[in-house]
């Protein structure tokens, strides 16, 4: 049971946006640790890049918020950051590539959709996906698995097709970050090997007031590996946003 106090964000709701085939699920645990009286999740799936995703969240969300992204949607949070800054009371990176994509990716990127139709999502995810997600002694970790695996059937194909082409005409939106003043949390997974160290480096670089976070045992699936220590993080983040 969650013991710490509710923390009051009504100022300033937390917004927090899900990666490639992640659902609301990914949160759930996050969510329920750090207990704030305003929480939204949003699954990226009604737009095929990330200007289209961010305009979108943009018309219909509160006038200020904070702002967190996981993978794909840390992406989507940048090209936010970068249309709206005034709008982010707080912005947190969770397992983040700002770089552009190399032009070489595209073919293997639709190739992975194709292959994943033809497959079938959730045996395509164990075989391609799954090593890569999860910090090693994590790996057999059923119910984790069970979770990554069921997002990605409730998101499905076309969303999955989506989502690959945000990822592939992605911009780098480092200039907008290093002149956003507002809080900035970044955190990594140590094992994360799909969003390196050196990626997040390249965000701390651009934003030298952020405030970076490894997490030692864990690995790209942060929100659902280390939930507990997200949420402390994520919970600090919103206070020095909100006060």
């Amino acid at each position: 049971m969650n013991t710490l106090p509710l923390l009051e964000n009504h100022d300033a709701p937390l917004i927090a946006l899900g990666g490639t085939l992640c659902n609301g699920r990914l949160w759930q645990p996050v969510s329920e640790q750090l207990n704030v009286t305003h929480f939204s999740s949003v699954t990226l799936s009604a737009g095929n890049s990330a200007q289209a995703l961010a305009s979108q969240l943009l018309d219909v969300l509160p006038p200020r918020f904070c702002l967190v992204g996981f993978s794909l949607g840390a992406i989507v949070a940048l090209q936010m950051l970068a249309l709206a800054p005034h709008r982010l009371a707080g912005l947190a990176l969770l397992s983040v590539n700002p770089l552009r994509d190399l032009p070489d990716n595209a073919t293997g990127r639709r190739a992975a959709v194709k292959e994943a139709a033809r497959l079938g999502i959730a045996p395509w995810l164990t075989e391609n996906l799954w090593a890569k997600y999860v910090a090693p002694h994590h790996l057999d970790n059923a119910s984790l698995h069970q979770t990554i695996v069921q997002m990605a059937e409730e998101c499905g194909i076309d969303v999955f097709a989506n989502q690959t082409e945000v990822a592939i005409s992605r911009d780098d939106h480092r200039d907008a970050l290093a002149a956003f003043s507002a809080p900035v949390l970044i955190i990594n997974g140590a094992y994360d090997a799909i969003c390196t160290p050196s990626h997040h480096q390249a965000a701390a670089a651009a934003a030298p007031h952020a405030r970076w976070i490894t997490i030692p045992e864990s690995g790209h699936f942060l929100p659902l590996e280390a939930p507990q220590l997200v949420a402390i993080a994520m919970r600090n983040w919103i206070q020095e946003s909100t006060s």
